[in-house]
């Protein structure tokens, strides 16, 4: 064997190793986001934003943050009536979490644009072990409310 296939074979079994320890691939393919909506605000630089992001891997992830062009947005909880913004949220394995009026959600705030019904609003959920997922949530009107998940 000569020595660029020796190298060759080397490099092939360094690759072969290390996918080997791997997670599994690709870090996001357990989570899906169904629901994302954005209900038409009030206010030119404020909004509300509901989504769900399902789990189906057996190890659970958290939401460590969500991005947008748009603005800046940040993740709350509503407990008691009393809002509280966190810096991360777990998504369970095998489970959901689940971003609904009242509960969790998603504040919108300083947007460049007032989000109006049928535009979309372009958002990157950022996770501690999964890769980033890129969702599109449309502008619903104000009354809006989802049949299922939320």
């Amino acid at each position: 064997m000569n020595r660029a296939s020796t190298g060759l074979a080397v490099l092939t079994g360094a690759a072969l190793l290390l996918a080997g320890c791997s997670d599994g691939g690709d870090s996001s393919a357990g989570l899906s986001v169904s629901g994302a909506y954005i209900p038409q605000p009030v206010s030119a630089d404020m909004a509300a934003g509901y989504l769900v992001i399902s789990n189906s891997g057996s190890s659970k992830d958290e939401l460590t943050s969500v991005t947008s062009d748009e603005g800046e947005v940040t993740m709350h909880t509503t407990d008691g009536g009393a809002m509280e913004q966190v810096s991360r949220l777990p998504v369970p394995a095998h489970g959901q979490l689940v971003f609904k009026s009242g509960a969790n959600h998603l504040m919108f705030d300083k947007l460049k644009r007032t989000p109006k019904e049928g535009r979309t609003v372009t958002v990157e959920l950022h996770f501690a072990t999964s890769d980033p997922v890129v969702v599109k949530m449309p502008v619903k009107s104000a009354t809006y409310v989802p049949k299922t998940g939320h």
